[in-house]
């Protein structure tokens, strides 16, 4: 069960892509940094036609559409003006010969789905954000910086290296008018000779990003949707504490207490709450004092946290304020805010205020990328797209990412000092916003093989942006009866000595003496800043089970 519905070539011939070494800066604070050398080809498709652009050495233009790359201390900017044309995206190339043998990772659009792994050349694989090649000694990184206007993927032919900058308004290509668009920051990265791929990886997210924000401290907690699944109280929040207070001992650092889904108030009709409501600022009946209710938690040793869905519309929300449905794989007729209107960035900074107010000191806000675009990630990657195509937010004149980012920016600026979890958020847009972005799809209470899938997954993959562009979040432990307890030992002790955020969805009936043993040793250890947990298997599969973790080798039994 889970939130949504279904709940190499040559190093000479790779560096022939780089110019020669650049003197940043001057004095002692000079470094040297390659830079992308400039396109064989660029191409742009509008509304109406798929255009080559003439032009080179940076400058390439037809019409009224010119696409500039020029050379700046940390990579290429790319730029696009089109005073009249509608344009859906813009597509570099280079011409570049590489061994099929090489491997290849990239990112995912937003959270891993439990694929993300190394495989050979595939001409038609999307490599969302970033891709890394390996030759067997040596990596290769090619990447765009965070913060883009555009949804860029790379691909990689046995000739040739692709970027793609998705630069659509919703489903039709974005009016720029007289405004020049800065798409990205293209950069790259040459690892050393015997360099390991997990260490040049994170390497190379540190030249993506800039300036990360992060927790002060190591996150660890509780969280209850795992066994509860929406059907929780007030009530039901205190007993998980007063279960699980005792078992974190680090007072230097204290656990967060999240209260999942399922607290705010339902929408007239409806008999239970889950993963909408009619507003995110107001509790249904089996909260009855949220600020109360974070005092208490805080009280009792525990800092408070909230989940919460910024996009949910309220039943009695003008039309005219609503997201189109045409975008929607799977809308079950709820309304959802356009965040293009002021308004309903409004609502969100109210939700934010109240969250204050109230106390909360961090907020999991969730399903906006769906909500927004209609799909999710792994839907982006098998239609080939991130959305449909032909519908249009209220203002047409920014790009998806645009869009998403300014969203982001309204949460954080209405958050203040309250921590963020991004979940269902779009990490290139994510990274140096909030503080830990949840980075696969949800585990499970229910199924281990989903928790396997998409836990394992995504704390071995994406482990490599941990701390480099937020702390890396593999979703919780789902302690419950139906889980073997054998397997869900291991899974919260990868979580704890992997040095990424441990959260513990403890069902009351499956916690005895042995699982109080265990969570208070794992609580210890999560509770303490740690080396990232290495895979060392996950060139071969995809769950790996050896890993270097805490400076040691450890062993995984998975099944």
């Amino acid at each position: 069960m889970n939130r949504r519905n279904f709940i190499k070539a040559s190093g000479i011939t790779l560096g022939s892509l780089l110019t020669a070494n650049r003197i940043c800066g001057s004095g002692l604070f000079a470094t040297a940094q390659p830079i992308m050398r400039y396109p064989d080809q660029v191409q742009v498709v509008t509304d109406r036609q798929s255009i080559v652009l003439n032009g080179s050495e940076g400058t390439y233009s037809s019409g009224n559409i010119h696409v500039k790359c020029q050379q700046v201390h940390d990579g290429l900017a790319v730029t696009l003006a089109s005073s009249e044309e509608a344009i859906r995206s813009v597509i570099i190339n280079w011409h570049i010969p590489r061994q099929l043998s090489t491997r290849i990772i990239g990112d995912h659009w937003e959270r891993g789905y439990g694929d993300l792994q190394w495989k050979t050349v595939d001409s038609q694989r999307i490599l969302p954000w970033y891709m890394v090649e390996y030759d067997g000694s040596v990596c290769h990184g090619f990447g765009v910086k965070t913060a883009p206007s555009a949804f860029c993927h790379w691909q990689a032919s046995k000739d040739g290296l692709t970027l793609a900058m998705d630069t659509r308004s919703g489903g039709c290509g974005v009016r720029l008018g007289a405004r020049t668009l800065r798409l990205a920051t293209i950069v790259s990265l040459k690892g050393e000779e015997g360099e390991r791929p997990f260490a040049f990886i994170r390497r190379f997210c540190k030249t993506m990003c800039d300036t990360p924000r992060l927790p002060k401290s190591p996150i660890y907690g509780i969280n209850d949707w795992y066994f509860a699944y929406g059907n929780n109280s007030d009530k039901l929040i205190l007993q998980t504490v007063d279960l699980m207070i005792d078992l974190a001992r680090n007072t230097d650092n204290r656990p967060f207490c999240l209260i999942d889904a399922g607290w705010a108030v339902c929408a007239p009709g409806d008999t239970h709450a889950g993963c909408w409501s009619d507003n995110f600022y107001t509790p249904n009946p089996n909260f009855k004092d949220m600020g109360a209710l974070a005092e208490t938690i805080r009280e009792k040793g525990m800092r408070p946290g909230l989940w919460m869905r910024p996009l949910c519309a309220s039943h009695d929300t003008p039309p005219n304020r609503l997201l189109p449905s045409i975008r929607r794989s799977d809308s079950m007729g709820r309304p959802l805010l356009d965040p293009t209107i002021p308004e309903n960035l409004a609502y969100i900074e109210k939700c934010f205020k109240q969250y204050n107010e109230w106390g909360y000191e961090m907020v999991k806000h969730d399903f906006s990328t769906v909500d927004i675009l209609g799909r999710w990630g792994f839907e982006m990657v098998q239609k080939r797209s991130i959305t449909e195509d032909g519908w249009r937010f209220y203002d047409s004149k920014q790009t998806n990412a645009e869009v998403i980012l300014s969203l982001y920016q309204t949460i954080r600026e209405s958050a203040g000092d309250i921590y963020l979890i991004g979940c269902n958020t779009v990490s290139h847009l994510a990274a140096g916003l909030f503080e830990l972005q949840r980075t696969g799809d949800d585990t499970s209470g229910h199924e281990w093989e989903r928790t396997l899938k998409m836990g394992v997954n995504t704390v071995a993959f994406r482990g490599t942006q941990h701390n480099c562009f937020y702390a890396s979040d593999g979703d919780c432990v789902g302690l419950t009866t139906q889980i073997d307890w054998n397997l869900n030992k291991q899974w919260m002790q990868l979580l704890a000595e992997s040095g990424t955020p441990l959260f513990i969805s403890a069902q009351p009936e499956a916690v005895g003496k042995e699982q109080k043993e265990w969570i208070r040793h794992c609580f210890d250890i999560a509770s303490t800043p740690l080396p990232v947990g290495e895979p060392l298997d996950w060139m071969q599969n995809q769950t790996p089970s050896r890993w270097l973790l805490r400076g040691e080798e450890k062993s995984f039994r998975w099944q």
